[in-house]
């Protein structure tokens, strides 16, 4: 949790997990690129799926990057061996270009030892849209993250919720970093609906990387969450105006602090000792933001 507001840089603003006409979306690259450019983003991987019927596309974005303004070449992998017969969804971010398309016996498993070792920052997409469980998580290496809210999934299923998942990984002493992503197909209600808030030195697609696997982003709807600190037995949270201020821990583990337009806050770490906390706040219009586990 405290990564991102203790690393040297600035903020940015990206979006992680998005489509095009190279697979199931309907913009050409270039104009998705162009959509999160002109939407006051900093940057944003595009993540087309890696599916044969594809050609197991890796798309160079390159072209499309421009002064203040840079892209992560990505994908979205795929493998079967879901424990509900669905297949697996993971975003790669950072993949090299030409990343190999998989084996016909490649599991899930190995497709993710596979793109962490080519360098990626790897999470788990969209967990309750496809019923995602511990099991099946577990069942994987670490990755880096997990999709707490995924947009599409929201607009068009109202299964966009990815903290079960967080948190019983958490339970399970698996550690995992929070993401929000749109997740966008056609760019209409699911497009700058959940982003990734990323601290790095520059603006260039290493030192976002880097940032991504150090735990130094947060992840929001619209909130800001400006600055977090210990103090003591006391965890101190600076933010935008927001009306609710969580501290969620093991099982039932809970912390809250409400108002209207709160901008800062002061939560007991006493009742997670031992265990783990993440930061959640919501505001007026329940647009929320969610922080990096902190292991006290």
């Amino acid at each position: 949790m405290l990564t991102a507001f203790t690393s040297p840089g600035s903020f940015l603003r990206g979006n992680l997990h998005c489509h095009s006409s190279r697979s199931d979306g309907d913009p050409l690259p270039e104009r998705v690129c162009a959509f999160y450019r002109d939407a006051g983003y900093d940057f944003v991987s595009l993540t087309d799926h890696f599916m044969e019927r594809f050609g197991f596309p890796v798309v160079d974005t390159t072209p499309f990057r421009q002064e203040g303004f840079t892209t992560l070449m990505g994908a979205e992998l795929h493998a079967p061996g879901l424990g509900n017969g669905e297949i697996w969804h993971l975003v790669a971010n950072g993949l090299p270009l030409d990343f190999a398309a998989p084996a016909g016996d490649e599991t899930a498993a190995e497709l993710a030892r596979r793109a962490l070792d080519a360098g990626a920052f790897v999470s788990l997409a969209h967990p309750g849209w496809y019923g995602l469980t511990l099991e099946d998580a577990l069942a994987l290496p670490q990755v880096h993250a997990v999709e707490v809210f995924n947009a599409i999934c929201d607009w068009e299923t109202g299964r966009g919720d990815g903290g079960y998942l967080i948190d019983q990984l958490l339970n399970r002493g698996r550690t995992t970093g929070v993401i929000a992503t749109d997740d966008a197909h056609r760019y209409h209600g699911e497009f700058c609906r959940g982003w990734v808030m990323v601290k790095a030195t520059e603006n260039t697609p290493d030192a976002i990387l880097a940032a991504l696997k150090s735990g130094a982003y947060y992840a929001s709807q619209g909130p800001e969450i400006r600055h977090v600190e210990i103090d003591g037995d006391w965890l101190n949270v600076e933010t935008s105006p927001v009306d609710s201020v969580w501290l969620v821990g093991h099982a039932a583990r809970s912390k809250v602090v409400m108002g209207p337009g709160i901008a800062h806050a002061r939560l007991p770490l006493e009742k997670f000792a031992g265990g783990w906390a993440r930061l959640v706040v919501s505001d007026a219009e329940g647009r929320r933001a969610w922080s990096n586990p902190l292991h006290l």
